[in-house]
């Protein structure tokens, strides 16, 4: 039987074709983003009121002539401006904010390391998917911990203590008197940090399973004369102790896990009879066709290449970044929690509570 074949759409083809070169380049751009945090070039740019490419080259201590090539693509993309008349480039306040101030909540320079990372595990991932496994979280680049770390406190500093805490029953509350709390899988602990500068009458551990994070961690945690008031370890979300804790967090983590169900379980034993579980996860919906956007795109693409690996090669269920509601709420309710909602949410981030 002969199959007929259906007819191209000469103007779909084109705007197809054109998107793809867009994607052409916004890959190749990340790779170039991420050596322009690493070479300093972003801060100088931004730190300056324009520069021609040698200008630029001599304030960093780089080659010129791959920075002319660099402003070239920069440009094009739009995160710096080139004024022709006088052949220099600058970068406008709201690229400079976003690409220079790592204070800022509108700061985003942490996804480029991330991405970086990402891709260099492709060889292991491409592997898993014609022979099944996964690759473990601290067998990624490390440039992945300092990104992730990056990446995501901007938003944890906008909304953890504004928004999301808040949104918690009776948390707040608990926490400015003196609660007992819980990080678990706190990475290099800038949820944690930023939660214990703000109660100071709470005490917190963070958890976490990878070794040097929690070295990290802890550093950092000095740095901020915190280290009275708060302890790193390194644990499992199923094995750290169960010490009665008013307040549990599973910050960006919990689908990434082998044994979701039993950190669940585990967190629902750990808890005080009135405890709370505050799990922030990212924004997904609850149908496959409601990830068909920039977002869903970009939180499926580092789960097929981190999140998933790292829950398969543990013999886990793979949640995975898109996970939907349903699933997130049959995880936890299964671990003993008798309440799960969604208590608040932003365009990056699902919030959701948990009580026993």
């Amino acid at each position: 039987m002969q199959v007929q074949t259906q007819q191209l759409n000469e103007d779909k083809m084109m705007a197809f074709l054109g998107k793809v070169v867009d994607d052409f380049g916004a890959s190749l751009s990340t790779v170039l983003a991420y050596m322009g945090h690493k070479l300093g070039l972003y801060e100088a740019l931004a730190a300056s009121a324009g520069m021609t490419s040698g200008e630029l080259a001599t304030a960093t201590g780089t080659t010129e002539r791959y920075v002319r090539e660099w402003l070239v693509n920069q440009a094009a993309g739009g995160y710096v401006a080139y004024d022709a008349a006088t052949g220099r480039f600058s970068m406008p306040p709201e690229q400079a904010e976003a690409l220079t101030n790592e204070e800022s909540p509108f700061y985003v320079g942490g996804g480029f390391y991330v991405i970086k990372a990402m891709m260099q595990a492709q060889s292991r991932i491409a592997n898993a998917f014609e022979n099944g496994g996964g690759m473990l979280w601290g067998e990624h680049d490390p440039d992945l911990f300092v990104g992730t770390e990056k990446f995501f406190r901007p938003g944890y500093t906008a909304h953890l203590v504004n928004e999301w805490l808040p949104a918690m029953t009776g948390v707040v509350e608990k926490m400015q008197a003196g609660a007992k709390v819980a990080d678990v899988g706190c990475g290099h602990g800038a949820s944690t940090i930023i939660m214990a500068k703000q109660f100071p009458n709470s005490r917190f551990v963070g958890y976490d399973n990878h070794a040097p994070s929690i070295e990290v961690a802890r550093s950092k945690a000095a740095a901020e004369g915190l280290s009275d008031r708060v302890a790193f370890e390194v644990a499992t979300a199923n094995d750290y102790p169960a010490d009665g804790y008013d307040l549990i967090c599973f910050f960006d983590c919990l689908h990434d896990m082998g044994d979701p169900h039993g950190a669940a379980r585990h967190a629902a034993g750990s808890l005080a009879p009135d405890g709370t579980c505050m799990i922030v996860e990212p924004m997904a919906g609850n149908t496959v066709e409601e990830n068909f956007n920039s977002v869903g795109r970009t939180f499926s693409g580092a789960s097929t290449l981190c999140c998933t690996a790292n829950s398969l090669a543990l013999g886990g269920p793979a949640l995975g970044a898109v996970a939907s509601e349903d699933a997130l709420r049959e995880v936890v309710t299964s671990g003993g929690f008798g309440s799960f909602r969604r208590a608040t949410e932003t365009p990056f981030n699902r919030v959701f509570e948990a009580r026993l």
